[in-house]
């Protein structure tokens, strides 16, 4: 199974996850002992360790150490992707996701002008491994997919839709949430996006960076040939329709910081700890307390 599959049920140890995360926070530099988190979750620590051991596949203790703020300029540094291999296939053609194998189509330069006027979009809403999300989908496959986070479901329904201001909506739970479901589980699922010509020369580039691997933005605007289109890049990645599945999450400011990310950066450094864990720690059931 790829390394960005987990199950939907994930999405309620997600939950409890984000409020460790946020005691994490709270706590500055030194790290919670894990009878103290567990203690602030209202478990016991061998609950609380099996609960956030199966959902990030590391320890807690070990999860503190991805999720700290040198996180992102340690991956810089040793696994930074150039996009060499990228730039040697060429960027032009369609894109192939290293951690899901998605078909994925761009809208037509027509369609694009015309705003998604005569398309029918269904959407749903879904349990994710970062918590609840609104995922869309065309008759070619997902369009869309975005975090709820803080904002709720008014707010990710009205940046989603904003896309296609033309287009017409309409709820489909079933259809559009087993696209949602096969995608999440690893299976072939189709993408069916809308972008200008530069925004889908930056996704491409995006699907060419491997889980639990990062690049920048400076980089990725070489990759696409434009070296000096970096504000540019980073506006296309916060352009992205479908969130995690086009990891623009994995984008980071040449310094190492985290950049922007469009649904929230606690999301973003989840996501990025979450697929750090993955590709140190492939075996995730044999974990310990440390």
């Amino acid at each position: 199974m790829p390394d960005t599959a987990a199950p939907l049920e994930d999405s309620y140890h997600y939950g409890v996850i984000r409020r460790a995360i946020e005691e994490i926070d709270r706590a500055g530099a030194a790290p919670l002992a894990l009878d103290e988190l567990a203690r602030r979750m209202g478990m016991s620590p061998a609950h609380f360790q099996r609960l956030f051991s199966s959902w990030a596949g590391v320890s807690p203790k070990r999860y503190q150490q991805y999720l700290a703020l040198g996180h992102a300029r340690q991956l810089l540094a040793e696994r930074h992707t150039t996009l060499e291999t990228a730039d040697r296939v060429g960027l032009s053609g369609a894109g192939r996701l290293h951690d899901l194998f998605v078909a994925w189509e761009a809208m037509s330069p027509g369609d694009y002008a015309r705003r998604g006027a005569g398309l029918a979009i269904g959407h749903a809403w879904i349990e994710t491994p970062f918590g609840e999300a609104l995922a869309m989908a065309t008759d070619r496959g997902l369009c869309g997919l975005g975090f709820t986070g803080d904002g709720g479901r008014e707010a990710a329904f009205a940046d989603l839709a904003a896309r296609w201001p033309e287009a017409r909506f309409a709820e489909e739970p079933e259809r559009v949430g087993a696209l949602a479901q096969a995608a999440f589980s690893g299976r072939r699922t189709p993408l069916h996006l809308i972008g200008a010509p530069f925004q889908i020369k930056v996704w491409e580039a995006l699907l060419q960076i491997p889980s639990g691997h990062v690049s920048t933005y400076s980089y990725i605007a070489r990759a696409i040939g434009h070296p000096k289109a970096v504000r540019a890049v980073g506006t296309a990645c916060g352009r992205n329709p479908v969130g995690l599945f086009i990891p623009c999450h994995r984008a980071l400011r040449k310094s190492g910081g985290l950049g922007g990310y469009h649904w929230g950066l606690e999301v973003k450094r989840a996501i990025l700890a979450w697929e750090s864990a993955r590709a140190e720690a492939p075996q995730a059931g044999l974990v310990t307390a440390e």
